[in-house]
């Protein structure tokens, strides 16, 4: 009996000690369960690159900002301030390297020439005031698309920009009180050309003057392109029609008269009397300011400046700028018996 409680006793202990072994561990799987999925499981990265605070958009001058715009881009209508139009015309019209007052200067002359527009009717009727068709109205940039092209210099080219309307705020360029239709070009040959040499009518403000830019400082200033026989009688007959092109490719372009300026004014095609910038457009020459010769059986055209050469040359202003001129000195150069100044009569529209 004595040794049955002895055993029991026995039992009860390693009953005991097992109990007392196994709680010693479990209990540390028990803490750490728990958090298992804390202390495992994959977290989400957390992305700690600092973000650019994006930048406030363009804010127009009080003049600007009160005239407001249908633009047509495409099929689509866009209302916007004169403001923010100026801007995209500027950043797609000059290089945002020019100088600051060149910068000036196209946009007192893109807001002048959108103010013309607005005067005459323009182009698109009930439909819209301008366009962004450099061919019809001027060039559009939006601001994205022009960042996408500037790259790292994107904030400061922008700033010019802005900085070029904004300090311009409501002027235009006047000839008797009232905007001039203010053209303007990339490059001449060394003179400007009145409008009458291009176009049909000639105005009293878009008259030749010197233009300063040098050759080896626009790209391109000189050029050369060159066409087969086929290639430029087929560009040619297209279009003068009733040109004779039967003889020879060296008798199809006789007699050119050049213009002040240097350019052809007019020149015979085939018998047929042209106009030099008839000739530029048919054969996509860069200027009317060109003289040609056979080579190796093919014509070949020697080109300087781009442009129809009227107006305001930009790389000229770029010159004059870089010499201190300002942007008013600029203008009344380009532009002939005109003033700068705030244009506050024309109606709302």
């Amino acid at each position: 009996m004595r040794r049955n409680r002895r055993e029991s006793q026995v039992s009860q202990s390693i009953a005991v000690s097992a109990l007392l072994l196994a709680a010693l561990f479990l209990l540390p799987l028990a803490v750490v369960v728990p958090f298992r999925s804390a202390l495992f499981d994959r977290e989400e990265p957390v992305d700690e690159t600092e973000q650019e605070p994006p930048l406030p958009p363009f804010a127009a001058g009080e003049r600007d900002a009160a005239r407001s715009l249908r633009v047509l881009d495409g099929e689509t209508v866009l209302e916007m301030d004169l403001g923010t139009y100026l801007a995209g015309v500027v950043r797609a019209e000059m290089p945002a390297s020019f100088e600051p007052e060149a910068l000036k200067a196209q946009a007192v002359a893109a807001r002048t020439y959108t103010l013309y527009k607005l005067q005459t009717g323009g182009n698109h009727g009930e439909s819209a005031d301008v366009c962004t068709d450099h061919t019809c109205c001027q060039a559009y940039l939006d601001e994205e698309s022009a960042r996408a092209n500037w790259g790292e210099s994107a904030d400061a080219c922008e700033a010019k920009v802005e900085a070029a309307v904004r300090d311009t705020d409501g002027e235009a360029i006047l000839y008797g009180g009232v905007p001039i239709l203010a053209v303007f070009h990339s490059s001449s040959a060394g003179l400007t050309r009145a409008a009458g040499e291009v176009w049909v009518n000639d105005l009293p403000y878009l008259q030749p003057v010197s233009s300063p830019e040098s050759g080896d400082r626009v790209p391109n200033y000189y050029s050369r392109m060159e066409f087969t026989a086929e290639e430029l009688k087929a560009r040619l007959q297209a279009a003068f029609p009733e040109a004779d092109l039967s003889g020879g490719m060296e008798t199809w372009l006789k007699d050119p008269a050049a213009d002040g300026a240097g350019s052809v004014s007019t020149v015979s095609v085939g018998g047929v009397r042209a106009k030099g910038t008839q000739v530029r457009a048919a054969l996509g020459l860069r200027s009317a300011c060109f003289t040609w010769e056979v080579q190796d059986g093919e014509m070949v055209f020697f080109v300087t400046g781009y442009g129809h050469g009227v107006g305001l040359s930009q790389y000229g202003a770029a010159a004059m700028a870089a010499a201190g001129a300002d942007y008013r000195e600029i203008l009344t150069h380009y532009y002939t018996g005109v003033t700068v100044e705030p244009f506050t009569n024309f109606p709302q529209v």
